[in-house]
């Protein structure tokens, strides 16, 4: 369907692919992975013709159509959100737009003297739209918004009075719509919540067209995907088997080369050593030369690539006192949408609640209300004693200085640190070498959220509150966070949209609900067990 093959590509001084060749078939789903900066972004614009390969081709079967999603979704403005969504169908919508300029053309009285063809040309092409299924178009398309978490009153309100991250679900609805032989889904889970992921994960999975895509979320793509194409110092490898199974074979392959250049080293210092013993000797001057010309026609193993692996421990947090956190009797509404009505809760040292609920439930206005960054409207918050917060919540991004680099953000907020302990920090947050004289304002999504992430964890408090940490974080930080919030010996408050985030740190859940709050003790895999779903919402 889909065929790389023996593509080169340089951007720069950065070789990005090397004789690199892969090919993708009728119904496969394939995820595609590798470090940031590695050009998966590239191989996508390749493939829809958005970048040419500067040595070998891709090519793409006779008729196939091929529906891209990326980050970059340009403008949306002047039309309903369902309309945008219908507009970009692919072959059905340009059947939809002659069919509605004929049925205009059909009703004005000055073209009486062409109805004969009209009407003809009206047949032909109603045939078509039914055909393409366009009579089912705008049911499927509110069923597509409705599954990435659109209400009734935004599908048929402005587009362009939407925020960006719901722009980009408008963006991915029209590639879902368009139901191409192929999609190419760039980071398709950003910007959604739990419940729209696992709706978009059953449709992923029902389609029959092959889907080939990049997602930092490991349980999304281990459900979704049925091979691994990864890019590594240019070249392609494919992998049969979900995610997990792709990072199993890969360590196990590496550690099978390492094995082998192991074993080649010690016989050829074992040779040289002999050579190098009896090189002076005339008795041994024939089994030297043997040797010598064996090591001149022994093809060398290239030492293996080890990749360098993100690593944070956190530092000693001075211990709280038991009771962490405790509301009582809180009231929050805006406006007349009522968030909270006499609601208690209480967290207590070392416990790990995550929050669960549906859009608009409250989650970010709980870590709020506990963080003092917004107050209730009755009722009592009250911090423990010898709490320390620490709260990591999206717009902390916005605050960073624009004009400052990582390395001045991190030496700005932590004046007594030593220069070589904040070159450490922020290696361990993926900033290496020059990499720490970055400006702010350059900064990616997932660069700003490794280095507030950073700036937090530094000086360590022992009560964290994180609404959505691993938005916008690749999978190496994302696991690297993991394993360090594994080791933290504190108290954490959070919401977010991982599933293997919230399965590996969770002990409690608060699940917020109309009913009122609903609590978990076993953590999220309980949750799941005892209601029957993954996330609040999903129908049982």
């Amino acid at each position: 369907m889909i065929r790389i093959d023996r593509i080169s590509k340089q951007h720069g001084k950065q070789l990005l692919f090397v004789e690199a060749s892969a090919a993708i078939h009728h119904g496969e789903k394939v995820g595609l992975v590798g470090p940031n900066g590695a050009g998966k972004s590239t191989l996508f614009r390749m493939i829809v013709r958005e970048e040419t390969p500067d040595e070998g081709q891709v090519s793409i079967d006779r008729g196939v159509t091929v529906g891209y999603f990326s980050q970059d979704i340009g403008e949306m403005s002047g039309k309903t959100t369902i309309d945008e969504v219908m507009d970009g169908a692919g072959p059905v919508s340009s059947v939809a737009h002659e069919l509605h300029e004929l049925e205009l053309a059909l009703a004005d009285p000055d073209r009486a003297d062409e109805m004969e063809r009209l009407i003809e040309r009206f047949g032909d092409v109603q045939a078509r739209f039914e055909e393409l299924g366009g009579y089912g178009l705008e049911s499927r398309a509110r069923e597509i918004l409705a599954g990435l978490g659109f209400s009734a009153a935004m599908m048929d309100g402005e587009v362009g009075a939407l925020s960006g991250g719901w722009k980009m679900r408008v963006a991915l609805a029209r590639i879902l719509l368009m139901r191409p032989d192929a999609m190419l889904l760039d980071e398709p889970t950003n910007h959604l919540d739990l419940e729209s992921i696992i709706w978009l994960e059953g449709f992923l999975k029902a389609f029959n067209g092959a889907v080939w895509m990049t997602s930092h979320d490991r349980e999304f793509m281990n459900r979704v995907v049925s091979k691994v194409v990864e890019i590594d110092a240019g070249v392609l490898t494919s992998y049969s088997g979900n995610y997990d199974f792709y990072e199993k074979q890969r360590a196990q392959n590496e550690a099978q080369a390492e094995a082998q250049y192991e074993r080649q080293q010690a016989m050829l210092a074992k040779e040289l050593a002999f050579i190098e013993r009896f090189k002076a000797r005339a008795s041994h001057a024939a089994q030297v030369q043997s040797r010598v010309k064996k090591l001149e026609k022994i093809e060398k193993v290239e030492p293996p690539r080890r990749r360098k692996a993100l690593r944070f421990d956190f530092p000693a947090a001075p211990r709280s006192g038991e009771d962490v956190v405790r509301l009582s009797r809180v009231n929050k509404a805006y406006g007349e949408h009522v968030i909270y009505e006499n609601f208690d809760f209480l967290a207590r040292r070392r416990e790990r609640w995550c929050v669960m609920g549906v859009n608009g439930a409250g989650k970010s206005t709980l870590l709020k209300l506990v963080t003092g960054a917004s107050q209730p409207d009755s009722g009592e918050v009250t911090v423990g004693g010898s709490v320390r917060i620490g709260y990591f919540a999206q717009h902390a991004m916005d605050l960073l200085e624009r004009g400052d680099t990582v390395f001045s953000t991190l030496e700005s907020a932590f004046p007594k640190a030593s220069v070589g302990s904040l070159k450490t920090l922020a290696g361990c947050f993926g900033f290496s070498g020059d990499e720490v004289d970055k400006p702010c304002r350059v900064l990616s999504g997932g660069e700003k959220a490794r280095l507030v992430l950073a700036r937090m964890l530094f000086d360590p408090p022992n009560f964290l509150v994180l609404d959505e940490p691993t938005n916008h974080l690749d999978m190496a930080t994302r696991e690297m966070l993991l394993d360090a919030l594994r080791g933290f010996d504190g108290t954490m408050l959070f919401v977010s949209h991982d599933r293997h985030f919230l399965a590996a740190l969770s002990d409690h859940v608060l699940e917020l609900t109309p009913q009122g709050p609903v609590v978990y003790g076993g953590g999220y895999l309980e949750y799941v067990a005892r209601s029957g779903r993954e996330a609040p919402g999903i129908r049982q």
